[in-house]
């Protein structure tokens, strides 16, 4: 069995487990700082029950009772990442199967790593601020003392005091709003998660947002500014939402969340998506990404199922979340568009996992599936490892089993089977001998070991349809081999699609550096530097600075300070300063305008002090 504890979280889930949170919250824009009561129903697993551990880092506890009498409480030693335990005492005893809640008067830190307080300068319409959170992995523990750890999952209930010309959304469905009885200034928001869940898919965000609906379950939320380009630009991508959902659910099973709601961010967002439970997260950098956006949608609808109704029990088990969120993502994708997309797109995903082998190195116990995470913070580990290699291991087990309808019959009763649930790898391994019960043997000869523990590349390399990929490698090589720049021309771009342009940059990017002769040529027949797709724009510029193009070293500092996407941001500041030409990245993380997450994590990259607790 499993040892009932997470090597991320103070909290011990073998004495006692976390069934409800009921959040009181007062959003203080001026102090930039959440003063709120949480209570938290705990259901009892042992005998001689008499205290407990939450997790909390940098918060301001003031008072904890235990069913209404005061329980004395102490803050232990603060741990560089895990943040302070908070022990309590309760002031009885409690019994095996016994409850009690556990009520915590507390304030959160203006430097809190869950919350990006945003001035109006740093919006979209400059005359508000801004209010979002991050909790994935251990940051809800910055906002809410609980067991932070993905094992637990409860339900919630919240109330949300904030100034009245603004709106407070949160990972859960609303339930109304009415005037502050006490502050006529400010507004109330009510909001119920009635589906059990863990911490860190905890969310809120507070702004002069708006919404659009774009079907019978979903909306899209924003500032006005983005509302209005995602309704006019983008409705034909948008509208897609609930043909996703549903073929979603003829792949996975039934929807348990009620509403779909996607909320589009600010720049600074550090990710591309982030899969909170009824309001998807989604940074603005696909805004003009042709179809970027339905590809984040379609990651983020499956992890409706593989992540938050399906979790893993630790973040060791980080690649049980993504590898079969990309796996179900792509077979949507195979449903909506062709096998061969799915192929082109798993390619794709190949070379990322390369990339980021590449990054932390071959030997890097970081690249193994299953990551040993005593003392390292998930945060540093995070990389496409967990979603591409654990999409090859899924990949190849498909092609053991029988094929995709085969093993997504697995997958399907895999989710059913430990639906509202988290999970390990080895009950994850079983429950796959168990379904493929007639195939144990084929099974044994995968080298489990060598997937699992072993850091690198995977020890087989899946041969994927090259069908769509086939035009993208026969251009690169052209770009690499022809002699004469005079047989390019915009001809050679009519037939690509955007996923082809993409993959041929990155194609590109795994050459040795084009001569700045072609890197000026290419520019000059293809307009590269017209183009927004962020995805295209964030390889078009690498190759540039790659090839000592002087002229793109101001675009791509742009790039990378402009938005705070952690896949872009990162890469970009790496090549830089690998050319030399990196400005000072003090200058813009002064600025405030990063998130916290995203700013220590490019300062440990370039080896910067940020004067930032990490």
């Amino acid at each position: 069995m499993a040892s009932a504890t997470d090597p991320c979280s103070f909290s011990s889930f073998s004495k006692c487990v976390t069934k409800h949170l009921n959040l009181t919250y007062h959003v203080d824009f001026d102090s930039h700082v959440i003063k709120a009561k949480v209570a938290l129903t705990v259901e009892v697993l042992v005998d001689n029950f008499t205290s407990l551990t939450l997790d909390t880092k940098d918060l301001k506890v003031s008072k904890v009772t235990a069913n209404g009498q005061a329980a004395k409480f102490t803050l232990g030693p603060k741990h560089s990442f895990m943040g302070t335990p908070l022990e309590i005492t309760l002031p009885f005893d409690l019994s095996r199967g016994q409850h009690v809640i556990v009520e915590v008067t507390y304030e959160t830190a203006p430097s809190a790593s869950a919350l990006q307080w945003l001035t109006p300068e740093q919006t979209a319409g400059k005359k508000h601020p801004y209010l979002f959170s991050q909790c994935q992995a251990t940051h809800c523990r910055s906002m809410v003392p609980c067991q932070d750890t993905p094992a637990m999952k409860h339900t919630y209930y919240a109330q949300v005091s904030v100034p009245k010309e603004l709106v407070a959304v949160m990972s859960a469905v609303r339930d109304g709003q009415e005037p502050d009885p006490q502050d006529s200034s400010r507004a109330i928001y009510r909001f119920r998660q009635p589906v059990p869940m863990p911490s860190y898919l905890i969310a809120i965000v507070v702004g002069a947002l708006e919404s659009r609906e774009i079907g019978p379950r979903s909306r899209v939320w924003s500032e006005k500014e983005y509302v209005g380009d995602l309704s006019m630009s983008h409705s034909f991508y948008i509208s897609r939402t609930e043909t996703m959902l549903k073929t979603a659910e003829d792949l996975a099973g039934p929807y348990v969340w009620g509403q779909y709601d996607i909320l589009v961010l600010p720049p600074s967002f550090p990710y591309g998506g982030m899969e909170n439970p009824c309001l998807t997260f989604a940074t603005p950098t696909l805004l003009a990404g042709d179809r970027s956006l339905s590809n984040v949608i379609a990651h983020e609808i499956s992890h409706s199922w593989t992540g938050n109704l399906v979790t893993n029990k630790t973040w060791e088990h980080f690649w049980l979340n993504e590898g079969h969120t990309v796996y179900l993502e792509r077979m949507i994708g195979r449903s909506m568009e062709s096998e061969q997309f799915r192929q082109f797109k798993a390619m794709g995903g190949w070379k990322d996992l390369q990339e980021s082998v590449n990054t932390f190195g071959a030997n890097n116990p970081l690249t193994n599936l299953v990551p040993n995470m005593n003392e390292v913070d998930p945060d540093d580990a995070f990389s496409s490892v967990p979603y591409e290699k654990g999409f090859a291991l899924l990949y190849h087990l498909e092609e053991l089993m029988g094929g995709p309808e085969v093993f997504m019959g697995f997958v399907k009763s895999y989710i059913q089977m430990f639906a509202y649930s988290s999970v390990t790898t080895e009950e994850w391994k079983k429950y796959l001998f168990t379904y493929f019960k007639n195939k144990v043997d084929i099974l044994n000869k995968v080298d489990w070991n060598a997937w699992m523990h072993t850091p690198g590349m995977p020890p087989v390399k899946p041969q994927y349809d090259t069908t769509m990929a086939d035009a993208c490698i026969a251009l690169c090589k052209r770009w690499t081999k022809e002699g004469d720049l005079g047989n390019f021309s915009e001809v050679d771009m009519k037939t690509l699609s955007t996923h082809q342009l993409i993959e041929f940059l990155s194609l590109l990017l795994q050459e040795d550096p084009l001569p700045l002769s072609h890197v000026k040529r290419m520019q000059e027949v293809y307009r590269l530097n017209a183009l927004n797709n962020a995805e295209i724009r964030f390889r078009w510029l690498r190759l540039c600075v790659k090839s000592k193009w002087e002229d793109a070293v101001p675009m791509a500092l742009k790039m990378a300070t402009e938005q705070g996407r952690m896949k872009f941001t990162r890469p970009l500041f790496n090549i830089l300063l690998k050319t030399r030409v990196l400005f000072s990245y003090l200058e813009h993380t002064h600025k405030g305008s990063m998130h916290p997450v995203t700013s220590n994590l490019v300062a440990k990259d370039l080896k910067v002090d940020t004067g930032k607790s990490t």
